[in-house]
């Protein structure tokens, strides 16, 4: 197997006046291309996980490497590689559509005669079309959460991070939510996702993280873990993992 994208080595995060660590001793290895969820109730560690790898917080112990290099050494061009899409919507409320993505792209140094292509390319891709000059207050959540996304991929990351995409969306608004993160990984993306939603974990990870009071209980494809505990969906097998004492 080729060297992971990224690779983290025990990890450890402690945030100031709090008694507990919120992740203990993490270890793991992010596949170029994969689509890599990770799993577990809240407060099991998933968002502070991801906000690490996103170097939105530092770690208190441990190293994360990006194709075999430490991220602090470089942080700032390890950051071009990166997008990060927050739980909570975070875009700018005083431009609209067309503009939060043009914004994006000069904030990341994107040459200004190849990010108008860029920025139209995403509109057709998220079919923005109609709302390209919409107030984001204009938007239903479920494109506001496209917008999100859109605005993180107008540097072209290696790798998508995605916190909760789906929180709060309607059943059919999240289905189409799910068919974005599909064309992604179709691009040769590498999707860190974020979700407790184990349906969506089944459907669109390549493989699955299951996080339970900042340690991992496992990581394997939905496929073996089914097989290996010998479950039709991996449902069933989660709420196992995740009632059994650490």
């Amino acid at each position: 197997m080729s060297q992971p994208i990224l690779k983290l080595k025990n990890i450890t995060k402690r945030y100031p006046g709090s008694k507990n660590l919120a992740l203990n001793n993490v270890s793991l290895d992010v596949q170029e291309g994969e689509v890599l969820a990770l799993l577990g109730i809240n407060g099991a560690g998933k968002t502070t996980l991801s906000s690490l790898i996103g170097t939105l917080h530092p770690c208190t112990e441990g190293t994360i490497l990006f194709r075999g290099k430490p991220v602090m050494d470089n942080i700032i061009e390890y950051r071009k590689k990166v997008g990060f899409c927050a739980q909570s919507p975070n875009l700018d409320g005083v431009l609209n559509v067309e503009q939060n993505l043009t914004f994006a792209g000069k904030y990341f140094g994107v040459d200004k005669k190849i990010l108008q292509g860029r920025v139209e390319k995403l509109i057709e891709f998220f079919d923005l079309q109609p709302y390209r000059t919409s107030a984001i207050d204009e938007l239903s959540g479920g494109f506001k959460r496209r917008v999100l996304i859109a605005r993180e991929m107008v540097h072209e990351p290696d790798i998508m991070i995605l916190d909760e995409p789906t929180v709060a969306l309607d059943p059919g608004v999240r289905k189409k939510i799910w068919e974005i993160i599909k064309q992604l990984k179709a691009v040769g993306k590498t999707v860190i996702l974020t979700t407790h939603y184990i349906e969506e974990a089944e459907i669109l990870a390549d493989r699955v993280c299951i996080l339970d009071a900042g340690k991992i209980k496992l990581i394997d494809t939905p496929e073996n873990l089914k097989n290996l505990h010998s479950q039709a969906k991996l449902e069933e097998i989660f709420v196992k993992l995740t009632e059994e004492p650490g």
